[in-house]
């Protein structure tokens, strides 16, 4: 059997929403099917079809339970990451070696009530708000360097956001 490696398999294209309350903080969901302590932004795949930013929508009703949000940004490229050689051949289905992602800036406009994450196919068993700036500290390994990324290019549209509020 030939073995799986990463430049065998291309990038699953996807999505990230990187949602902010009145008060600037982010949305986190800390992972069902994960047993570290990592917390990650809503994410997830683009469906045939579907526009990037029509995706970031539907992520954002399945994972976080609501669409009381307003599009306020959308990433200037593609974000990438790849999975540690443990998880190759494992996760999607094993067709992929990581994921590219256009990123959104989704405004919140409900209630913390609004939020439900026990959806139909749940995959946080837990939620917070953070500081933007906590949340390459709260991902997973192989994760934050694209978390890093994202807050060099989003941190002048939060502080936007606050100037706003």
């Amino acid at each position: 059997m030939k073995k799986v490696t990463a430049e065998t398999l291309p990038y699953r294209p996807g999505v990230g929403i990187l949602l902010l309350n009145r008060e600037g903080k982010v949305f986190v969901g800390s992972r069902i099917d994960t047993r570290t302590d990592a917390w990650q932004m809503p994410q997830g795949g683009i469906d045939p079809g579907e526009t990037p930013e029509e995706a970031a929508l539907r992520e954002c009703l399945e994972e976080v339970g609501t669409n009381k949000v307003e599009i306020t940004a959308e990433s200037s490229g593609w974000y990438v990451y790849d999975l540690p050689d443990e998880l190759l051949g494992k996760i999607w289905g094993g067709k992929y070696r990581g994921q590219k992602q256009r990123w959104f800036v989704f405004r919140f406009l409900g209630e913390d009530t609004d939020i439900q994450i026990d959806g139909e196919h749940p995959e946080f068993h837990d939620w917070r708000w953070v500081d933007l700036e906590e949340i390459p500290d709260l991902a997973i390994y192989f994760k934050r360097r694209m978390y890093e990324g994202l807050l060099e290019e989003f941190r002048p549209v939060v502080a936007a956001f606050l100037k706003r509020s």
